[in-house]
């Protein structure tokens, strides 16, 4: 039988229609999450000469002079288009570009509730690679940064890499760096709790998608001891012939135990699990890991490991819930992300203004460090602030600051 659609006001307009629950989720988002609002004022005929003709034609003039202008003189340097095909929704799947739109109001607004920073959500009708890298560079010129969102693998990785190729303002997948940005935060203090490096640590991640790739590699460049990465099929090694061409170069990266077989079998002796995938991990596989291990359970809503069976063999374990100690949001990465990098008008953000972030994320937490507090809450004003200079100063370290 198909899910009911429950309407969230009893006063539908329909007469004779039946009274229907009123349902808190629906009302908040009815007309939206979110509104354009003027910054000046537009009260009479001189508001009005000087914000639109003939005042504006000076203004457009200048920028059609000098190009770069356009940052000082419009929103383009402050405002970040969050753009998707729909393709990868949550843990929803393939819902289309209007079924997103919800999450990308989402997301907008925390744009502007943790980091200040305005974004556009953008739904696009189209699943084809090149359409959508063409379909966004001829947008750029609006705007001083893009996000994407819920695309997608294999797909994702090239429409990002397209798109870094040709636009010089900052593209960032969120779902693959902002998720790896807030483990590696997370997976620091974990091992400063227990005494440990991340050099010292072997990690097993079960996804091969979009978050569990980006992981892998960026714990790797961190300077994590190995990591292997399963799928559905197991683990991701050399010996296997039906690997694309992402889960080929991850192969090659990964797993220096050279292990294969089933994701049960990586996990005995491991140090670090981290699920982003969904499905369950079995009991016996998490007591098989190492003492003092790190259970990072983070599928939503149901983690791959319940906290509550974590808890029996783990010293730190974290989740993507709200509702458990230790949540991995990525909300403590993508606002002061891209806060920092326009701020500087960086022209992309580079492998060293990642790590900067999760070590300003990891920072955050200070004295408070605790088996359940090894990152800090979402909410945390001091966050997005740090997040945004150290990302600020890492551009200019590394040149790709232009201010």
């Amino acid at each position: 039988m198909a899910a009911e659609i429950v309407n969230p006001r009893s006063d539908s307009g329909t007469e004779g229609a039946p009274e229907e629950p009123f349902d808190p989720v629906f009302a908040l988002h009815r007309g939206g999450k979110m509104a354009i609002q003027a910054t000046v004022p537009v009260r009479n005929k001189d508001d009005l000469s000087l914000a639109y003709t003939p005042g504006v034609a000076k203004v457009c003039t200048a920028i059609a002079e000098q190009p770069d202008l356009v940052n000082d003189y419009t929103w383009k340097s402050q405002v970040v288009a969050v753009v998707t095909d729909g393709t990868a929704v949550l843990g929803l799947g393939d819902i289309g570009p209007e079924a997103s739109l919800p999450v990308m109001e989402g997301k907008a607004i925390l744009f502007k509730q943790f980091g200040g920073v305005d974004a556009v959500p953008i739904a696009l009708a189209t699943t084809d690679t090149d359409e959508i890298v063409e379909t966004v560079v001829r947008l750029a010129p609006s705007f001083g940064g893009v996000n994407l969102e819920d695309i997608s693998a294999p797909r994702c990785f090239e429409i990002e890499r397209k798109l870094q190729e040709r636009l010089d303002i900052p593209v960032f997948h969120d779902d693959q760096h902002g998720t790896a940005i807030v483990t590696l935060a997370a997976l620091r203090n974990a091992a400063k709790l227990t005494g440990r490096t991340l050099g010292d640590l072997r990690a097993v991640i079960s996804g091969a998608g979009a978050a569990g790739v980006a992981i892998a590699k960026f714990l790797l460049e961190a300077g994590l001891g190995d990591v292997a990465v399963a799928d559905r099929k197991g683990i991701v090694s050399r010996d296997r012939d039906d690997l694309n061409p992402v889960k080929r170069e991850i192969a090659d990266l990964t797993n220096k135990a050279g292990l294969s077989g089933s994701l049960e079998t990586a996990l005995a002796g491991a140090d670090v699990f981290i699920g982003v995938s969904g499905g369950t991990v079995p009991e016996a596989a998490v007591a098989s890991m190492a003492p003092n291990a790190f259970v990072f359970a983070m599928a939503n809503p149901n983690p791959e490991v319940h906290p509550d069976v974590a808890h029996k063999y783990a010293a730190v374990v974290a989740t993507g819930r709200s509702d458990y100690p230790n949540q991995i949001n990525n909300v403590l990465a993508f606002p002061g992300i891209f806060a920092g990098a326009l701020q500087v008008r960086a022209s992309r953000i580079t492998e060293g203004m990642k790590i900067a972030a999760a070590n300003a994320i990891a920072d955050v937490v200070g004295d408070q460090l605790a088996a359940d507090c090894v990152i800090p809450s979402p909410f945390d004003e001091r966050v997005a602030p740090a997040v945004a200079a150290a990302v600020a100063a890492a551009a200019r370290a590394e040149g790709v600051a232009r201010r």
